[in-house]
């Protein structure tokens, strides 16, 4: 079988959003080249063996970040697996926040990630903004592992402090960049297999209102911030209002940005200028 007629018949069976690119990017880490020389150079090779084995992964609904090791967020490539959230392009939303709010200035020189998972938005920051120091806080060591060979693997390493931690706790100092993507779902919502069955619970439910954590996080803001700095919170979309209250009670100023879907998905949080 073609290349071609492979990834066709992957797509035929893979029930996702997303089914030909699913197995278009199986199909290019069986062969070992990139998405683009994929579809410019090997359509019409014969389907590698190991193809088969990557389709039956997904079938099961694994994660296909989880099945080829990494995923692509913003500039960069982020290496993730079981036991670290994926990186998903509605986070993104988040740097185009933090990139409108520095436009014209010399960007942040300090850059905090609670939560930083396998290093997603952290890493995203520091390369949009190569003079740029940050911290990164997750109470995984696995996915502080992920984040360590990522910040290698971009040569990030002598720019990047990461900790275990709880939230906030225990930070000293103040950032011009705060960046976080908590846990927001509700203990009762329901979820689909590739989400419920693979990625970790720990980075994905707070309780009962998917709140808990915001209620955590957002009281100490106030003072990680540095003047003039911004902090920018992943929100699940029915949570704007709710979050805007939390923001609002710390006495921040709360601004919300939409994803590309015209979803609510992040909140800007900034000092009020006395």
């Amino acid at each position: 079988m073609t290349v071609r007629a492979a990834i066709a018949d992957a797509a035929a069976r893979i029930a996702s959003a997303t089914p030909r690119l699913d197995a278009e990017l199986l199909m290019a880490h069986a062969l070992g080249v990139s998405l683009q020389d994929l579809l410019l150079k090997h359509l019409n090779g014969p389907a590698p063996a190991s193809f088969d084995a990557l389709v039956a992964r997904r079938l099961n609904h694994e994660p296909v970040a989880y099945i080829t090791g990494s995923r692509g967020f913003w500039t960069i490539e982020i290496g993730v697996g079981p036991g670290a959230l994926v990186p998903r392009a509605d986070s993104e939303t988040l740097i185009e926040a933090a990139v409108a709010h520095f436009a014209g200035t010399a960007g942040p020189g300090r850059v905090l990630d609670l939560g930083t998972g396998p290093g997603t938005l952290l890493l995203a920051a520091l390369a949009e903004w190569p003079d740029a120091q940050g911290v990164g806080v997750d109470a995984s060591e696995t996915a502080l592992d992920y984040a360590r060979r990522n910040a290698e693997a971009l040569d990030m390493a002598g720019r990047v402090a990461l900790r275990r931690g709880d939230w906030a706790d225990g930070l000293a100092g103040q950032f011009d960049l705060i960046l976080c993507n908590p846990p927001y779902i509700g203990t009762s919502e329901e979820l689909g297999p590739e989400v419920r069955d693979h990625e970790p619970p720990s980075a994905l439910f707070a309780g009962a209102d998917g709140l808990d954590d915001y209620r955590r996080i957002i009281p100490h803001l106030p003072r990680l911030l540095a003047p003039g700095g911004i902090a920018v919170v992943e929100i699940g979309w029915t949570q704007s209002e709710a979050v805007t209250r939390l923001m609002r009670d710390a006495e921040l100023t709360p601004i919300l940005h939409h994803d590309l879907g015209g979803r609510p998905r992040a909140i800007a949080a900034k000092k009020p200028q006395r």
